[in-house]
């Protein structure tokens, strides 16, 4: 029954595309700079949480010292929260953000010991409020993927060899990889990140993307508003 209303609310969105601009903070100060930024453009920000170990770069709130009921996600204002947990140990940090208001959390299926714990957080995070996903990286086989299927709002997968910071170079496998998925699980959102631009957002959609978290591309220029439409309109204009 869980599945069959997943199958149905992805069908049902499959034609929309979304671009969330992300952000890799440092401090809650940046978090709320980059928030304020974007938030006449867009309704979502994307938070990308590194802790050092699974990721090489550690960001907020790594950086600080935060107890359980200090953690909060107010200086995003009003966008809705959805984060990223680059982290080897997600489970406890997701529910954290879950209790303090985020839309979505995804996890990395790498960061799971197993088939059992990944769904156990995921429901976990699910109970408390949130929309779940699985972030896989570049190189991940497919197939440690699936049982857990059934259990997502979305896959998010990765189109940079190396994650943790933004400006790292895209990589053009990631188009076949992307259709290869899609061919397999049709009716599964797949959200990318990493590298996505104006030169490569349209082959993107066309092997089977809808959703995006969109950095450098986006957040470094000088116009973000402006350059969040375009990018938004070359994708939907790829749509088939």
């Amino acid at each position: 029954m869980i599945f069959r209303r997943l199958i149905r609310a992805v069908r049902k969105r499959s034609s929309e595309v979304e671009i969330i601009p992300t952000c890799v903070p440092i401090s809650e100060e940046q978090l709320a700079n980059e928030s304020r930024k974007i938030a006449e453009f867009t309704d979502w920000i994307h938070i990308d949480v590194g802790d050092g170990a699974f990721s090489p770069v550690s960001t907020w709130p790594y950086k600080n010292s935060i107890a359980a009921d200090d953690f909060n996600l107010s200086s995003t204002g009003k966008l809705h929260a959805e984060v990223h947990l680059m982290t080897s140990e997600p489970r406890e940090l997701g529910l954290l953000f879950a209790r303090a208001g985020a839309k979505r959390i995804v996890g990395h299926i790498e960061a799971f010991s197993n088939t059992d714990e990944a769904h156990g957080t995921l429901d976990l995070w699910h109970r408390s409020g949130a929309e779940v996903g699985l972030g896989i990286l570049l190189h991940t086989p497919f197939e440690v993927l699936e049982p857990l299927i059934p259990v997502c709002d979305v896959i998010h997968m990765m189109s940079i060899a190396t994650i943790g910071k933004q400006g790292i170079p895209y990589e053009p496998s990631a188009v076949a990889r992307i259709a290869e998925f899609h061919d397999d699980y049709p009716d599964i959102l797949i959200s990318v990140d990493g590298g996505v631009s104006k030169d490569n957002i349209g082959d993107l959609v066309r092997a089977g993307a809808r959703r995006f978290g969109i950095g450098s591309a986006l957040m470094k220029t000088p116009d973000p508003a402006s350059t969040y439409k375009a990018l938004l309109a070359l994708a939907q204009k790829a749509i088939i």
